[in-house]
């Protein structure tokens, strides 16, 4: 089974990770300062779950996750490998708007942040065609 687990920027600058549309007979989620502080955090949980499911001797569903981002939190995790600059190239969106959403003082409307998800798709897309020699 595979489940989508959504990673969100909180309004006091933290991240959690959660289960939105949850089909598990279970709940969990994670907390962190970053975003992979978050799903190391939820990884945790999941793994404790498990152990608890054991202890108590009932059957646990097993679920691989897929980790999906709100865009502040893709923004701060990836400005952190690529700089605001080569995002704003990628992206086509000014640094100065991308600083505002990684800070949380600004929020993407819909046309924008489906801007950026193209691009950024359209970004890894050509990284998949890079071969070298």
């Amino acid at each position: 089974m595979r489940t989508k687990v959504k990673i969100e920027r909180g309004d006091d600058g933290t991240y959690g990770a959660y289960i939105e549309n949850n089909t598990l007979p279970y709940g969990i989620i994670g907390e962190g300062n970053t975003s992979n502080e978050a799903i190391e955090d939820f990884k945790n949980s999941y793994k404790e779950m498990k152990e608890y499911y054991n202890t108590i001797n009932k059957k646990f569903t097993e679920s691989e996750f897929d980790f999906v981002y709100d865009l502040a939190s893709f923004l701060s995790y990836y400005s952190k490998i690529l700089s605001l600059s080569g995002l704003e190239r990628i992206t086509g969106v000014n640094q100065g708007q991308l600083s505002h959403y990684v800070t949380g003082h600004r929020k993407p409307g819909k046309k924008t942040v489906e801007k950026i998800e193209k691009n950024i798709k359209g970004f890894a897309e050509e990284l998949k065609q890079v071969e070298f020699i």
